[in-house]
């Protein structure tokens, strides 16, 4: 049979349904054997990097392999920031290329290029990969196509990419006597019963106990036995942006969602636990703040990490690192005698009740704005119009993303997901559209920026196309309002590039959606606005909602920084978030020390 016929066979023995691809010559044998593949659903993306970000978020969405197909040269250029952001929240994404054929690369000639749109694409996908190869040999393709699925799909999981020659494509194979993939014997971990006997010495000696969750849990396909752990344990539930929606807003033990730009609640009980169980989550900066020796530094701190060098990284005291699989720690623990005692935990449990009673994330002075819709007013209205089966995309970066996932609450079975590591702009539309797709037409909304909007435009005649029940509500602030609040505190205002008044101009997203025959409505102010919201989401097909937000809308509360004595700039601890509180406000919700500015 012919090789590119075989390919697109194994991608779906692998259990794909759909994949997401833009043709081109250079892959152009791959394509035609996608088209006559019964098995297999294609989606023509109108630019590379939708292809790649839209199979990120089917993968994240199904828990499952993403796969995207592109051509060579530029094909596979456009494609690598959607890689690149595979790569670092760890989802499992196979890029097939096509590539010039082998008589026509230029390796080994010391020559730049040779063939047609040539480029080293392997070369580039390298670094945020983790496995990307060039198939010379045709008789190597299933020990290649094997060995790929099998890296994406277990371990810490991530792209990969597989870079087919085109005469490679052509050629014919004998698919049974291919030799296959044998992976390594998995390397012996640590003593999990060992650990989990740890765990729950700290745990249950501990007065103020509590549990950061993390994608780890998911991509180890954990989150049930996360929850009855959770439940077991009796410990309150701190969650990662990644992790948002593994337990609703209204569940008992949820405590919420911290980080630099966390709710000051959720804060305060990271901040004064005296032990926190970390699983599946890398803590980096946007979840410590920058300041590792500040990190629930009253705690006895356990962290599970599938990654050692994770936990490695960490410029403080781990009490007891696990390198293991999430999963498999959790079921360790659960394998444990019954718990006793470890529920009965009032007093930290009601204090921390009061904390999300007292701080909560959308102040009542946000309805009072006039003349715009207030950010959190409107991602608050959002959360009551949410339902069951929804998916939601926190747009791309800046303050779509972050305001959305610090201040949305999540009904039971809503699925949030997002591009936390990377954050590059353009990510809403296409994941909007690959999570769509893979949710089987659920209906999705996404929030997204007047800026971010611009970026993978094109992907919106996608979503017509598919007449894809994708909402989008789309922040008009005029610019970029991330850069401008940015440079008004860094700069004094000194604005660059961020707004109308210093050389950024951005189009009517309302005409833009009409002109790709999507409807469009506006939201100006907060009158009717939890029934319009209601209306608009209750439509059919796809929407493009402009919001008139406040060109000066600050994400709050969020980590700030100060000048040392000597000049020098510090971030302040995770429990002093900006807006500032009284100084003897902040000492009455500490437990712990605090730590006093020199």
């Amino acid at each position: 049979m012919k090789l590119s016929d075989y390919v697109m066979q194994r991608v779906a023995a692998a259990g794909v349904r759909n994949v997401f691809m833009l043709p081109g010559g250079g892959c152009m044998h791959l394509v035609d054997s996608l088209g006559s593949c019964p098995d297999l659903e294609y989606v023509v993306n109108l630019h590379e990097q939708g292809c790649a970000v839209a199979a990120d978020a089917h993968a994240q969405l199904t828990g499952s392999l993403g796969v995207a197909l592109v051509t060579t040269g530029p094909g596979g250029t456009n494609a690598l920031t959607g890689v690149a952001a595979s790569w670092l929240d760890s989802t499992p994404v196979l890029i097939l290329s096509g590539q010039v054929k082998r008589a026509d690369c230029a390796a080994g000639f010391g020559v730049r290029q040779m063939g047609f749109q040539e480029v080293d694409i392997v070369s580039m996908a390298r670094p945020i990969t983790k496995f990307a190869v060039r198939v010379d040999d045709p008789g190597q393709i299933r020990c290649v196509l094997d060995q790929a699925i099998h890296e994406a799909t277990t371990g810490r999981q991530g792209p990969v990419w597989v870079d087919i020659p085109l005469d490679v494509q052509a050629a014919d194979v004998d698919p049974g006597t291919l030799a296959p993939y044998l992976p390594p014997p998995p390397a012996e971990g640590p003593d999990l019963g060992a650990a989990a006997t740890r765990t729950l010495d700290l745990l249950v000696k501990a007065q103020r106990p509590a549990i950061l969750v993390g994608n780890g849990v998911r991509s180890a396909g954990a989150i049930p036995s996360f929850l009855a752990l959770a439940e077991r344990l009796g410990a309150p539930v701190l969650t990662t942006w990644k992790a948002a929606d593994f337990l609703p807003e209204t569940h008992p033990l949820f405590a919420g969602r911290p980080g630099a730009a966390g709710q000051r609640a959720a804060n305060f009980t990271q901040q004064n636990a005296d032990c926190l169980l970390v699983i599946g989550a890398r803590l980096d900066y946007g979840q410590l703040a920058y300041m590792h020796e500040h990190f629930a530094r009253g705690a006895q701190k356990i962290m599970v990490d599938i990654d050692p060098a994770e936990i490695r990284k960490m410029r403080m005291p781990i009490d007891l690192a696990v390198p293991a699989d999430a999963g498999a720690f959790i079921r360790a623990v659960l394998e444990q005698d019954p718990v006793q005692g470890l529920a009965q935990r009032p007093d930290w449990m009601a204090r921390i009740s009061d904390w999300r009673e007292r701080y909560p994330v959308v102040l009542p002075e946000y309805w009072e704005a006039k003349g715009h819709v207030d950010n959190y007013v409107l991602v608050d209205v959002i959360s009551r119009a949410l339902r069951e089966g929804d998916v939601l995309v926190p747009g791309s970066s800046g303050a779509c993303s972050e305001l959305t996932c610090q201040a949305i609450r999540l009904p039971p079975g809503v699925r949030m997901l997002n591009c936390q590591g990377l954050g590059p702009m353009g990510f809403g539309i296409p994941a909007a559209l690959g999570a769509c797709v893979a949710s089987g037409g659920r209906r999705t909304l996404c929030i997204d920026g007047d800026g971010g909007f611009q970026m993978n435009l094109q992907e919106l005649e996608v979503i017509r196309r598919l007449n894809l029940p994708v909402k989008f509500f789309v922040l008009d602030n005029q610019g970029y309002g991330s850069i401008r609040n940015s440079q008004r505190g860094y700069f004094q205002g000194r604005f660059v590039a961020s707004e109308a008044g210093s050389g950024l101009t951005l189009p009517d997203c309302g005409k833009v959606a009409e002109a790709f025959g999507i409807p469009s409505a506006r939201l100006d102010s907060h009158e009717s606005l939890e029934a319009r919201v209601r209306e608009l989401l209750e439509r059919p097909g796809p929407l493009v909602c402009v919001v008139r937000i406040s060109p000066d809308q600050a994400t709050q509360p969020r980590a700030g920084s100060y000048q040392r004595a000597d000049g020098s700039m510090a971030t302040r601890p995770m429990e002093d978030l900006l807006p500032l509180l009284d100084r003897d406000e902040l000492r009455s919700n500490m437990l712990i020390p605090m730590v006093e500015e020199p």
